[in-house]
This record gives C-alpha cells, structure tokens and sequence, in this order.
C-alpha cells in the first residue's frame, strides 16, 4: 500500500478543508451507501479508498455539489403527489 499525503491530494482539491469534506463524503459513499471504489481496493478501509480516488484525480470537489440519489427519488414522488393532489376534483360547497 502506497502512502498518500496531504500534499499529493491538494494538486486536485483547493484547500484542506476542501480536502476534508470531499474525502468524507466520498468515504461515506463507500462505507454506508454501498457506492461501488472507483479504484482497487486493495483491502483499504473506505477512508484511505477516497484518498487514492482524490489522489489519482477521479473523485472531484463536484461531489460536494451532487445531490444523493434517495432525495431524487423523494423529489419525484412529491412532485407525483402534489400533481395528483391538484388533480382531485373538490366537492362543491353548499
């Protein structure tokens, strides 16, 4: 297993914080979501996988602006359901 460093990320990242909250999200990706390594894992735990992929220039600062799968779905069905709330017809007052 090869060391990464600080240093080696920030030539694909602006800033350390920016490093910090990339690195997380992507491990979390990894970790609880089930997302798939873009990289050979190599028996890595999800955090040192995010680095490598951040390191080797295939995980972004993009992936802070990404919107998780689950809250499009959520998006569409309420969007589905609001359209069919607008749809039933009102009973007429009397």
């Amino acid at each position: 297993m090869a060391r990464i460093t600080v240093e080696d990320c920030l030539d694909h990242v602006d800033n350390r914080f920016e490093l910090v909250m990339v690195g997380s999200k992507r491990a979390r990706q990894i970790a609880v979501e089930g997302r798939p390594a873009l990289i050979d894992e190599e028996n890595d735990k999800p955090t040192v996988i995010a680095l490598r992929e951040i390191e080797q220039g295939i995980v972004t600062a993009d992936i802070l602006t990404e919107v998780p799968q689950d809250y499009e779905i959520l998006d569409a069905e309420e969007v589905a359901n609001s359209a069919e709330a607008t749809d039933v017809p009102q009973e007429p007052a009397e």
